[in-house]
C-alpha cells in the first residue's frame, strides 16, 4: 500500500537536539489495553507503512503487554528500519499476576528496566526514555541520577517524564535536562494547560500528547464505545459510562458537524486542534489500521482559524464533558510529588 500523500513536517522536541515527525505513532493498542493483541504481521506492516509515510516517532512502553509491544517493535525495526525512526519507550510500572500495579523509580529498577527494553527492542540505544509514572516513594533526583548515568553510558539519548507535576519537572530538570513531557491532552482533556504546559515551555521542554483523539471517542462518538470488546479497558472509563455517554455524544455531534463543514473527519479536527497549539507539541495517536493511520496523518493539512479554535473549544469546555479521565484515582501529574532528596538513604 502506498504511503500517505500528506507531507509530514519535522519538529524540534525539547532543547537538546531531538528532532521527530510532527505526529507520532502510539503503538500500545497493537498489543495491550484496547482489546486482544492484533495480528503481528499486520502490525509490523502498519509500522512500516507509518515510517514510509514520514511518521517516524514511535512510542511504546515496557508495561504494554507487559513487554509484548516492545518485542513487536523490535521485530518491526529490523532490516534497516531502526535507522529511520525516533524510538521512545518507558519504564516504571510492573503489573503482577493478580492485576496489582507497582510504580518504581529506584536506581536498580531503572537500570534493569532499561537493559530489558534494549534487549526486547533489539537496539543498542533508546532515543527517548520516559519515566512512565512517577514513583512517589523515591526522590525524583535519585531516579534522574540513574537516568543521567544511562545517558553517559550511551544507552539512552534523551530523558522524558510522563504525567509529572510542575515541581517534579523542575526538580528533575535540575539534575539533567528533560527533553519531553508526555501527558494526556486533547480537546476534552485540558487540565494540564494551566500549570504543566507553561512549565514545559518555560524550561524548553517538548510536549507529547497521548490519547489526542479522546481514546478514540472523537472518531465516532458513542458508536465507538458500543463496539468495544470486553477486554478493552476503555469500557470502564467514566466518560464512556451510560450516565455520561449520552451527554458526551451530544458534544461529539457538534464536533462532528463542525468537521463536516470543514471537509474533514472529527478525528482530524481533534488532531488539528493540537497541531495548532505550537511547534513544541507532538500528538501520538494510536491505531491498528492503515486506513485510520492515513486519516490521522491527514490532520496535518487541516487549517483552523482562531475563531474556529474557539468554536471547537466551546463544544468541549469543562462543563460540557461528563466524567473524569480514569475510573479511579490513578497516577497522574496531580499526585506525582516525590520525597525530598534528603530523605533518601543509599541502602534504600
Amino acid at each position: 500500500m502506498a504511503a500517505s500523500p500528506v507531507s509530514v513536517r519535522r519538529i524540534k522536541l525539547g532543547s537538546q537536539g531531538l528532532e521527530v515527525s510532527a505526529q507520532g505513532l502510539g503503538c500500545m493498542s497493537m498489543s495491550f489495553g484496547y482489546g486482544p493483541p492484533k495480528p503481528e504481521p499486520d502490525m509490523i506492516a502498519l509500522i512500516h507503512h507509518a515510517v514510509a509515510a514520514g511518521v517516524t516517532f514511535l512510542d511504546t512502553s515496557e508495561i504494554y503487554g507487559p513487554h509484548t509491544n516492545e518485542i513487536l517493535l523490535g521485530k518491526a525495526l529490523q532490516g534497516g528500519v531502526r535507522e529511520k525512526v525516533e524510538l521512545a519507550t518507558k519504564f516504571g510500572g510492573t503489573i503482577f499476576g493478580d492485576g496489582k500495579y507497582e510504580i518504581r523509580g529506584d536506581p536498580a529498577y531503572v537500570r534493569a528496566a532499561c537493559e530489558g527494553s534494549l534487549k526486547r527492542l533489539g537496539v543498542e540505544c533508546i532515543d527517548l526514555y520516559y519515566q512512565h509514572r512517577i514513583d512517589t516513594k523515591t526522590p525524583i533526583e535519585v531516579t534522574m541520577g540513574e537516568l543521567k548515568k544511562l545517558v553517559e553510558e550511551g544507552k539512552i539519548k534523551y530523558i522524558g517524564l510522563s504525567e509529572a507535576s510542575p515541581s517534579t519537572i523542575r526538580r528533575a530538570h535540575a539534575v539533567h535536562p528533560i527533553t519531553a513531557i508526555q501527558l494526556e491532552w486533547s480537546i476534552w482533556t485540558r487540565d494540564a494547560e494551566e500549570v504543566v504546559i507553561p512549565t514545559c515551555r518555560e524550561l524548553g521542554i517538548g510536549i507529547v500528547a497521548y490519547s489526542p483523539i479522546g481514546r478514540g471517542f472523537f472518531s465516532s462518538g458513542a458508536k465507538m464505545v458500543g463496539s468495544l470488546s470486553e477486554q478493552d479497558f476503555r469500557k470502564h472509563l467514566p466518560r464512556f459510562q451510560p450516565q455520561n455517554l449520552d451527554r458526551n455524544d451530544q458534544m461529539f455531534k457538534r464536533v462532528d458537524a463542525m468537521a463536516t463543514r470543514k471537509g474533514c473527519t472529527p478525528s482530524q479536527l481533534a488532531l488539528a486542534w493540537l497541531h495548532h497549539q505550537g511547534n513544541d507539541v507532538c500528538p501520538i495517536p494510536g491505531t491498528t489500521k492503515i486506513e485510520n493511520f492515513n486519516q490521522n496523518v491527514g490532520a496535518l493539512s487541516v487549517k483552523l482559524t482562531p475563531e474556529e479554535m474557539a468554536e471547537l473549544e466551546s463544544y468541549t469546555a469543562a462543563g460540557e464533558v461528563q466524567g473524569g479521565r480514569y475510573a479511579q484515582k490513578a497516577a497522574t501529574w496531580e499526585d506525582s510529588e516525590t520525597p525530598p532528596l534528603s530523605s533518601w538513604k543509599s541502602d534504600n
